[in-house]
């Protein structure tokens, strides 16, 4: 039976991987983790099933994915679920996606009480407009139930592009301007992160595909200037715990190089940048006023 909850089976691949677990948890863990689950098709063509079957593998693996993220306690995942440049595949192929979106979306509401006890809540990030509208109202109804849960987050990145999103932000400004809501002077890069999608959340610390691409394709090109990046070779519905925890050791050395680099205290210094005097200081709190005003309005 298909479950947004992935229950390993006790063995010894268990035993292995806690203690391996154990071993990671001395070291720096990521706290928001990406990925670009890529391979779903070419897992499908190795295995000589259908495309449409590869896919279905591909949310199945999405879910023990999740798991692994919960025992090193990564407290936010994000997920490349549906491009839009997906769309432009064949009509049956996106039907199909279609279909499964609802599919899991679905399975959220029908294991609405677990998610609630697991304190989990489910942000669907995207030009939503682009899903059918029966999709759309029961997106909006997961994210209106778990809103307000707080102890893992998961974002899922439906009809997403990143280049869509800056586009989004961008006319929602100059919309802002026009009215009068903002000023010009107002724009700079922490009001355009605050206008995109994920602006609930914090950027990733580590950002992981699959499939032996090495490209972002078009995904948190904004949010990931400073993120660990990680590419292996093995397709998605593949992956292994051991291939996600080589993923955790290469942002744990990562790690290690920017503090022995000196890559380090990059808050403290911009908090010194923005020391202002009195009549700077009120100028700025007019600005803010004016800057939570737009937002707000802009996220109503």
């Amino acid at each position: 039976m298909s479950t947004w909850f992935h229950s390993s089976t006790s063995g010894l691949s268990l035993w292995l991987r806690k203690c391996v677990r154990l071993i990671l948890c001395n070291g720096p863990l990521p706290k928001h983790v990406a990925f670009i689950m890529d391979g779903n098709r070419r897992f499908a063509r190795k295995q000589s099933v259908e495309t449409f079957k590869g896919h279905s593998l591909g949310f199945e693996k999405l879910t023990e994915v999740l798991e692994w993220c919960n025992e090193l306690q990564v407290k936010e995942v994000t997920v490349y679920a549906l491009s839009i440049e997906n769309f432009k595949r064949s009509k049956d192929e996106v039907d199909y996606l279609m279909e499964l979106a609802r599919e899991k979306v679905k399975l959220l509401l029908d294991e609405k009480d677990r998610i609630m006890e697991n304190g989990l809540c489910i942000r669907v990030l995207g030009n939503l407009d682009l899903l059918p509208s029966d999709l759309q109202e029961t997106v909006e109804h997961v994210v209106e139930l778990t809103k307000h849960n707080n102890h893992a987050i998961l974002n899922v990145c439906l009809a997403y592009t990143a280049r869509d999103d800056i586009c989004q932000a961008v006319t929602r400004i100059r919309d802002g301007c026009a009215d009068d809501t903002i000023c010009v002077d107002d724009i700079d890069d922490h009001l355009i992160e605050n206008c995109l999608y994920t602006w609930k959340s914090p950027r990733p610390d580590l950002l992981i595909r699959t499939s032996g691409e090495v490209r972002l394709s078009d995904f948190l090109l904004w949010e990931s200037s400073y993120t660990c990046l990680y590419f292996t070779q093995v397709l998605w519905p593949a992956m292994g715990w051991w291939d996600f925890y080589k993923a955790i050791i290469h942002y744990q050395y990562n790690n290690y190089l920017m503090k022995y680099n000196g890559i380090d205290g990059i808050e403290s210094q911009n908090e010194l940048c923005n020391h202002l005097n009195s009549t700077e200081n009120y100028e700025k709190h007019c600005r803010q006023c004016r800057i939570d005003k737009f937002l707000t309005y802009i996220r109503s």
